[in-house]
């Protein structure tokens, strides 16, 4: 095993990257407001999935080929960059469904198709989501102790299980808190079609953010 020090250090830090406010957390947020508790925590579920292709991708090696191969970055960056947008313009333009009732919430059968579809939606965005292979490949070896009895693969499997539970763990509180102020504002298909407009506004936002980043 790791000295305790470096396992309390990836700990810390780990942590403060993971409740600090990022593109995931504004993505479960803008599932919840645009359509409803249910969906942001299906959302959540399928970003941490998602995750996981990033880790065993990291623990293979394979995000390497970001580094050694920028066009390859770039094209899968686009690639979800643009699913983004397409996911924002369609949740802005989606038809109303309001609650029958202030403060109620949606049938269940509209409820579960919208949860199925955040989650696959997530899976999705996360997988094509190239910063995040970026950041295991930068974050966990660091934390790596060549001389463990663990393999070095094992061992990047195990921490970047830890990052990604963590990471999900606040995208569940930001869920929360979204739906808690969403369920306070649901009670007539104009309000509800202004929160679905600003869930979607969010997801162009992040698509735009992502395909004009640098780095």
């Amino acid at each position: 095993m790791p000295p305790f020090e470096m396992m309390l250090a990836f700990f810390v830090t780990t942590a403060v990257f993971a409740y600090m406010p990022g593109p995931a957390m504004l993505y479960a947020a803008a599932q919840t407001i645009a359509r409803g508790r249910r969906s942001g925590l299906m959302a959540s579920l399928g970003i941490h999935l998602g995750g996981y292709a990033h880790v065993v991708a990291a623990a293979a090696g394979l995000t390497a080929l970001f580094h050694a191969v920028p066009a390859l970055y770039l094209a899968v960056k686009l690639l979800g960059a643009l699913y983004l947008v397409w996911l924002g313009i369609r949740m802005f333009r989606a038809k109303a469904q309001a609650p029958a009732g202030p403060g109620a919430e949606l049938p269940v059968e509209p409820a579960r198709r919208n949860g199925w579809r955040a989650f696959a939606e997530s899976v999705s965005v996360e997988v094509l989501n190239p910063k995040t292979a970026i950041f295991f490949l930068a974050f966990l070896p660091q934390f790596v102790d060549p001389a463990a009895a663990l393999p070095v693969s094992v061992q990047l499997l195990v921490l970047g299980a830890v990052v990604n539970l963590m990471f999900t763990s606040a995208d569940i509180v930001c869920v929360l808190l979204a739906g808690a102020v969403a369920g306070r504002l649901k009670g007539s298909a104009r309000v509800q079609k202004t929160m679905q407009r600003i869930g979607g506004t969010i997801l162009v936002g992040l698509g735009l953010n992502l395909a004009f980043q640098k780095t």
